[in-house]
């Protein structure tokens, strides 16, 4: 089916007849289990999962920029029953054939938007969210505009005290992206990565060595106001025990091996504004 930036493509699993995977522009974006909304297929949600398990009990507020098929709002709304989110996705067109699609929670449980996601972000008051999720892909990259640190400190204001940030970051070795946008987050959410349990790299161990393509779940979290530090968990042995457990084990760098691991990478920054006046100014041919 066409959409507003693309294509958008729906496969049934020749293996289970109730599941289907949507493919968005030829990538495959989202997989659901229609009869089972508590099934996470891809590895990297089910890490992202793993975490929310751990930091986040209880209802939810969430927000998902990078909404796609929404296969996990519609986790959360399954384990986390009384939870209030937020879709948001670029492709209006796409936000309209998954409502159709797949028996998704209605608004107000879950109310999808479409829109930049940073654009997004912006206009969201100040401490609304307990968790926001970040899934966004322009082919097999996160556009430029969303790994900043100017879009981790809107992600900081917009969550609340304790609240969680989860990444989906896609990179090749030797993983300049993972590490650059590591030391980002640590910039954003007051502290080098590797101070307590506030920024933690969730992968297999072959991506984390820089074996291969594939995706690493960055988790940030923002810092209790009682006491400065940030919620306990990403360095839990507990979170550790769970993502090593999954189908496909995984391992979380805290502490001194994700500082080891950051190096010396510089945080990624946003390009100095337009001069206003230079951009006005008319252009000349040499």
């Amino acid at each position: 089916m066409p959409t507003s930036t693309g294509t958008a493509h729906v496969e049934r699993d020749p293996d289970h007849p109730s599941a289907v995977t949507l493919h968005v522009n030829g990538v495959p974006s989202s997989y659901l289990d229609l009869d089972d909304p508590g099934m996470l297929a891809f590895e990297y949600m089910q890490q992202m999962a793993a975490v929310v398990d751990e930091l986040a009990p209880g209802p939810l507020r969430a927000l998902h920029l990078g909404a796609a098929g929404c296969s996990l709002p519609r986790w959360v709304e399954h384990t986390r029953p009384g939870s209030s989110q937020l879709g948001v996705d670029l492709d209006a067109r796409l936000l309209e054939l998954v409502r159709s699609w797949f028996d998704l929670p209605r608004a107000p449980r879950l109310r999808l938007r479409s829109a930049d996601a940073r654009h997004a972000v912006a206009g969201l008051p100040d401490a609304s969210f307990d968790v926001v999720v970040r899934d966004v892909f322009d082919g097999d990259r996160t556009p430029d505009h969303l790994v900043t640190l100017g879009m981790a400190e809107e992600v900081h204001r917009v969550l609340r005290p304790g609240g969680v940030y989860l990444v989906n970051c896609a990179d090749r070795p030797p993983l300049t992206v993972v590490r650059r946008e590591l030391a980002t987050l640590g910039a954003a959410f007051g502290g080098a990565p590797g101070d307590g349990d506030r920024i933690a790299a969730i992968a297999e161990p072959a991506q984390l060595k820089g074996r291969r393509y594939g995706n690493v779940v960055l988790a940030a979290v923002r810092a209790d106001a009682g006491d400065g530090r940030g919620a306990p968990g990403l360095s839990s042995p507990a979170l550790a025990r769970a993502v090593r457990s999954l189908a496909v084990p995984a391992r979380v760098l805290t502490g001194d091996e994700l500082r080891a691991f950051v190096g010396s990478a510089a945080p990624l920054t946003d390009p100095p504004p337009e001069d206003p006046e230079e951009a006005a100014a008319p252009a000349h041919r040499s």
